[in-house]
C-alpha cells in the first residue's frame, strides 16, 4: 500500500430519504474533533461497517475500536435501500437474477449467513426496525416477465430451493392491484426499515466500540507503528484499519478498480388514510420485486405507506442532480399510477437516490489491502445481506480466523477492469438505458 491513500468522494445530499425522515430526530453526532488512539478503526457506518465493528468487538473484547461515518448512520446509502435482506440468487445484471448452480448455491450460503447474524442482533436487542420474515414476491407484468419468472424458478429447482406460484387473482389478493399477471413467492427474504435498522445496530454496539459520525476520513497515512487517519478537525491513530466504504471505494485514492457507482432511486408516499387503505385492499404489508431486474420494486408498509423504486443512473462522481431526482420522481409517479389507479391522490412525499456498488463481473474486494489495512467492498446490489456477511467475515479474517465462507470471499473474482473514462461512462450509461428500455412494462 502507498504511504498515503486519499478519499476522493464523500456522501452528498441525494434527495430526501423517506426512511430517515419518518424517524424521530437522532441524538447529536459525536465527531472526530481531536486526536484519538484505537486498536482498530472501521471506516464506513453502513451494513458492512456496522457488522465488521460488532464482530471485531465480539471476538476481541479487550480491543478498542472506532467506527467512523462521513454522514449520519442510517441517512446515507445503507439507510436508503429498499430494505430487502435477499437470501436467494439476485444478480441484477442477468435477465432473471440467476447465474449458475455453483454460483447460486454460494450466494445463498453467504447471504443467509449475513441475514442470520443481523436477525439475531435485532432479536437480542429488541431493535425497532419493522423486521419481517415474510418472504418476497417476484411479479410479472407480461409474457416476457412470465418467461423470466419461469427461468428463475428453474434455477431455484436446480439448487433445491422452495417457491410457490401465484396466478393473477392470487397476487391481486396480496397487493390489491390487478396490474400483475402472476408471481413467484420465495419465503426466505426478510424486510426491514433500513434507516431504523442502521440506527439500532449502531446504538447497540458493544461497549468497546466508539462511534463517530459527520467525520469524513480525508486520508490514511503511515505513522511510525500505526496508521494515521486525518479528518477536518482531528485525527485517529490506529494499529489496523478496515475499509467498508462500498461505492465510495470506486474513487478511493483516485485509481480505477472496476467498481461502478450506479445510483438507483426510490419514493415513499405519505400515510394513506382509512378510505384509501380500503380502496386499495390487499394485505397490510408485502414486498415485491419485478420479474425483470430493471423493473419496479414495490413495498407496502405496515405504516400505510408505499415505497416504489426504479430507474438507474451511472454517476461516477457519486452525486446526483435535481434533474436526476425530478426525472426519478416522474418515473415513480407513472409506475405508481399504473399499479394503483385507485390511489391517484396519494402523493409521493419523499424521493431520494443512493449508490449501488456494482462490477461488470459480479466481483468484489475482500481481504488484506496492505500492511494493517483490510477491506470488504462491493455488494453488487445486495448491501444488506451480502454487506452484513462480508462485514462479519472480514473481521474474522483480520483477526486470523478462517472458515469456508471466508475462503469463499477470498476466492471470488476481483471487479473486472473497465475502459478509461469517458469511454466507460458512455458504455455503462448505454447498457443501463438498453436494459431499462427492454424492461418495458415492468417499469
Amino acid at each position: 500500500m502507498a504511504s498515503k491513500l486519499e478519499f476522493a468522494r464523500f456522501p452528498a445530499p441525494d434527495g430526501v430519504n423517506g426512511w430517515w425522515e419518518s424517524l424521530p430526530p437522532p441524538a447529536p453526532a459525536l465527531t472526530v474533533s481531536s486526536e484519538h488512539r484505537f486498536d482498530w478503526v472501521v471506516i464506513g457506518g453502513g451494513m458492512t461497517g456496522l457488522s465488521a465493528a460488532r464482530r471485531l468487538a465480539e471476538l476481541a473484547p479487550g480491543a478498542s475500536i472506532a467506527l467512523v461515518e462521513a454522514d449520519r448512520i442510517g441517512r446515507t446509502t445503507a439507510g436508503r435501500n429498499s430494505g430487502f435482506f435477499v437470501d436467494l440468487p439476485h444478480d441484477i445484471s442477468s435477465e432473471s437474477y440467476s447465474r449458475s448452480v455453483d454460483a447460486d448455491k454460494a450466494d445463498v450460503r453467504l447471504q443467509r449467513h449475513g441475514i442470520d447474524y443481523v436477525r439475531s442482533i435485532v432479536r437480542q436487542h429488541g431493535i425497532d426496525c419493522d423486521w419481517r420474515d415474510d418472504g418476497k414476491f417476484h411479479a410479472a407484468v407480461n409474457k416476457k416477465g412470465q418467461a423470466a419468472l419461469l427461468h428463475f424458478a428453474q434455477g431455484l429447482d436446480r439448487i433445491g430451493e422452495r417457491f410457490e406460484w401465484l396466478d393473477e387473482a392470487a397476487i391481486e389478493k396480496v397487493t390489491g392491484t390487478g396490474f400483475y399477471r402472476g408471481a413467484l413467492f420465495t419465503p426466505g427474504c426478510s424486510t426491514v426499515q433500513p434507516a431504523a435498522l442502521m440506527r439500532g445496530l449502531a446504538a447497540t454496539l458493544p461497549a468497546n466500540v466508539k462511534v463517530f459520525e459527520m467525520s469524513a476520513v480525508k486520508a490514511i497515512g503511515d505513522g511510525r507503528e500505526a496508521k494515521v487517519l486525518t479528518f477536518e478537525r482531528g485525527k485517529i491513530v490506529a494499529k489496523r484499519v478496515v475499509l467498508c466504504t462500498n461505492a465510495y471505494a470506486a474513487t478511493f485514492g483516485g485509481h480505477p478498480n472496476g467498481l461502478l457507482p450506479v445510483y438507483t432511486f426510490a419514493s415513499l408516499t405519505r400515510v394513506m388514510n382509512a378510505d384509501e387503505v380500503s380502496k386499495l385492499g390487499g394485505t397490510r404489508s408485502w414486498a415485491l420485486i419485478p420479474a425483470d431486474p430493471m423493473g419496479t420494486t414495490v413495498r407496502r408498509l405496515i405504516t400505510d405507506r408505499i415505497c416504489v423504486r426504479n430507474h438507474f443512473a451511472f454517476r461516477p462522481n457519486l452525486e446526483v442532480s435535481q434533474a436526476d431526482l425530478a426525472k426519478a420522481k416522474s418515473l415513480h409517479r407513472r409506475s405508481f399510477d399504473r399499479r394503483f389507479p385507485m390511489l391517484e391522490n396519494v402523493e409521493l412525499e419523499c424521493t431520494w437516490g443512493g449508490p449501488l456498488c456494482l462490477s461488470a463481473n459480479n466481483g468484489a474486494l475482500f481481504g488484506q489491502r496492505g500492511d494493517g489495512v483490510f477491506e470488504a467492498v462491493g455488494c453488487n446490489g445486495l448491501g444488506l445481506s451480502r454487506g452484513s456477511a462480508a462485514g462479519k467475515l472480514i473481521a474474522e479474517y483480520a483477526l486470523g480466523q478462517s472458515n469456508d465462507l471466508v475462503l469463499q470471499l477470498l476466492n471470488q473474482p476481483h471487479p473486472r477492469s473497465l475502459p478509461a473514462r469517458p469511454i466507460a461512462d458512455v458504455a455503462v450509461s448505454a447498457a443501463i438505458w438498453v436494459k431499462e428500455f427492454t424492461a418495458g412494462a415492468e417499469l
